[in-house]
């Protein structure tokens, strides 16, 4: 079993499905939620139900969302390395839901903005295999530094590394986001995370980035998901499943991906578990493992 060290966020979801379209000044019947989220969390989550030994080092408030948070992910196997921040609320995100599955969020990162490089301890390095960064600590200015020191001193510490660039949206200077990852051994960008990066939606384009990583991953939706390594590329189709909320597939991904991947897998086999878990996902309502 590998261990696995996951930095990111942990937060509550207000999750909110609607089959019709918002209307604005008007109201709209839904079906609303609290569930706990946070891309670090939910990637974390999934890697436990995948069977690895995760670990989630992120920061909290001292606040009813916080304990929620902790409880929600120690049942699920996950190990909290929380930092508590007495001056900021945990994180909380509004995730709208449509009647087609897609969602659309509204985040607000709260403690998880506060990261500091010292919230990272030595100790879980000396006996972790990998540490997995998710990519909204490198897009908020606040936490940037935390995640590129947590990065540096992993690759010293001689685990493999890997970056969910998250957002697209936030990506708003390729050249430095691409500097914060150089070196990491895996890039895990959804189709819109790579045309931010390369400028291109088409997988093939990722070759490019192999000068500045080791290999990518890329989730291609409905298709399926990509290999692209320095040689040679991989495809394989995505797994059947009916999408009701797509909140967490792509962390879903990663999970199942870097399992088999640090499980010696081929990268064929890598694909599979992480669009199996996907489909997994987007037929869950929430971000995070059906229980």
């Amino acid at each position: 079993m590998s261990t696995v060290i996951v930095v990111g966020d942990a937060a509550l979801d207000v999750l909110s499905c609607h089959d019709r379209p918002i209307v604005h000044g008007g109201d709209v019947r839904a079906r609303n939620s609290l569930v706990t989220g946070g891309a670090g969390a939910n990637t974390a989550a999934w890697l436990a139900h995948a069977g690895a030994d995760p670990v989630l080092v992120a920061r909290v408030g001292d606040d009813v969302a916080g304990h929620q948070v902790r409880a929600d992910l120690t049942a699920a196997g996950v190990r909290c390395a929380f930092t508590v921040d007495a001056t900021a609320p945990t994180g909380c995100v509004i995730v709208l839901v449509d009647g087609s599955g897609q969602r659309s969020m509204l985040p607000d990162r709260g403690a998880g903005s506060g990261l500091a490089a010292t919230d990272l301890d030595p100790a879980l390095l000396a006996a972790a295999d990998h540490l997995h960064l998710s990519g909204y600590v490198l897009l908020d200015d606040g936490s940037r530094a935390a995640g590129l020191a947590m990065l540096a001193a992993a690759r010293a510490a001689g685990l493999t590394t890997s970056v969910d660039p998250q957002a697209a949206a936030l990506i708003t200077d390729r050249t430095a986001f691409l500097g914060w990852v150089a070196g990491v051994d895996l890039l895990l960008p959804n189709l819109d995370e790579l045309a931010a990066l390369t400028g291109e939606r088409d997988p093939a384009s990722a070759r490019a980035l192999t000068e500045i990583v080791g290999a990518v991953a890329v989730t291609t939706g409905p298709t399926g998901a990509s290999w692209v390594g320095r040689v040679a590329a991989t495809s394989v189709p995505a797994a059947p499943g009916h999408c009701v909320d797509s909140t967490g597939a792509g962390d879903a991904f990663d999970a199942g991906l870097l399992t088999a991947w640090l499980a010696g897998k081929s990268t064929s086999d890598c694909l599979l578990a992480g669009v199996r878990l996907g489909a997994l996902a987007v037929g869950t309502v929430g971000a995070q493992p059906p229980h």
